[in-house]
């Protein structure tokens, strides 16, 4: 069962968050559903990305996915703001809204440094953190010109969801072999229109968002993360092996994990590798 419930967030922009209660099972007394776990997607995800990983969480914790500004059911402003502290302070939001604190982030991509920054700056709210596949360093002009060459290059609109998986699993240009798990992540972010199906984002307002934080690195926010905090990569994701076991050191009580035959959607690509990574750590970060 999943249940949708608003969330105010910064500025007053209506956020979607769902709350996954399969079952729970009560834990520590009458109505108590388990430590709070809030799910944060990357750019372009949405809530419904964390469902595998949000129901096997929902066995021993409150599990909630939420979907960020621009994203998925989440009001999509048209000028936004869409900077870092509109993220962090959204997240912060539905932390409290939902009476999740002291709360566990886990977080991909970009949803990853909007939970570490705010772990960062408000570290009453936050008692552990899960970084999956995000990167701690600049990633530059280039990186954002490419993504825009990339935007440009969808053949939208898609006649059928079928063409959405095989597009993006298949036929990208930046793929270097086939990844099916990529395309039914693409087809879970689309809508049919009269026109055919399309990304139920607006490409340009994902650029303005990426563009808030690829020019700038994000180490000393890093630092100042108390909590316990689990820094996750695909073998083959976008964070290095070495970057990765940098920012497990700069953290003050870091640990490091990978999984193997996993990209950058390493929750999506490999679900029962990525459990046996972030199971372990979360029963030793929240003991019963």
């Amino acid at each position: 069962m999943v249940r949708r419930i608003d969330v105010s967030g910064a500025g007053g922009v209506r956020l979607a968050a769902w709350e996954f209660t399969d079952p729970p099972k009560p834990r520590g007394g009458a109505g108590s559903c388990g430590p709070g776990v809030l799910l944060l997607h990357g750019l372009m995800g949405r809530a419904a990305h964390w469902a595998e990983t949000a129901r096997w969480l929902s066995t021993r914790h409150r599990a909630v996915a939420l979907d960020q500004r621009g994203h998925g059911r989440s009001e999509k402003p048209v000028e936004g703001p869409f900077g870092r502290g509109a993220y962090v302070e959204d997240a912060a939001a539905a932390v409290e809204q939902l009476g999740l604190a002291p709360v566990t982030l886990i977080g991909h991509a970009m949803g990853a440094l909007t939970a570490w920054q705010l772990a960062a700056h408000r570290p009453d709210l936050v008692r552990a953190l899960v970084i999956c596949d995000m990167r701690a360093s600049a990633l530059g002009a280039a990186s954002q010109r490419e993504w825009a060459e990339w935007f440009g290059s969808w053949p939208v609109p898609f006649a059928t969801l079928a063409d959405v998986r095989k597009w993006f699993g298949e036929d990208d240009p930046v793929l270097e072999r086939p990844n099916p798990s990529r395309g039914e992540f693409f087809a879970e972010i689309m809508a049919e229109r009269s026109d055919g199906w399309r990304p139920v984002f607006s490409r340009r307002q994902m650029l303005k968002a990426r563009e808030t934080w690829v020019h700038d690195a994000h180490w000393e926010e890093l630092a100042h993360v108390e909590c316990p905090t689990l820094v996750v990569r695909g073998l083959d994701g976008e964070l290095g092996r070495a970057e990765a076991q940098e920012m497990v050191r700069v953290l003050p009580q870091g640990e490091y994990a990978e999984v193997v035959d996993a990209g950058h959607l390493v929750h999506y690509d490999q679900p029962d590798g990525w459990r046996r990574v972030v199971e372990p750590f979360l029963s030793a970060a929240l003991p019963a």
